[in-house]
């Protein structure tokens, strides 16, 4: 049985999700840097994604899944709606 896998999400698709789950940018890129930095009402801290690295790497969705207090199954519900 395969599972799919959290990596090779591209970037456009990372952002949408984040989009779909009530985030907004709070920080676009400007400049040197590239980073974007996401949040919402309720939350502790921002999620921040490195937007010169595309597809997004396997770390930054693990680590943005547990903020979220998503499992994998539940994320990729998220976006076959997309």
């Amino acid at each position: 049985m395969s599972t799919k896998k959290l990596s090779n999400i591209p970037l456009k698709d990372f952002r949408k999700f984040l989009s779909s789950q009530g985030l907004n940018i709070i920080k676009s890129t400007k400049g040197r840097g590239g980073h974007e930095k996401w949040s919402k009402s309720g939350m502790d801290r921002p999620i921040t994604i490195q937007t010169h690295i595309d597809p997004v790497p396997e770390f930054i969705v693990k680590q943005v899944l547990r903020h979220l207090d998503m499992d994998r199954n539940e994320f990729f519900k998220q976006m076959l709606k997309l």
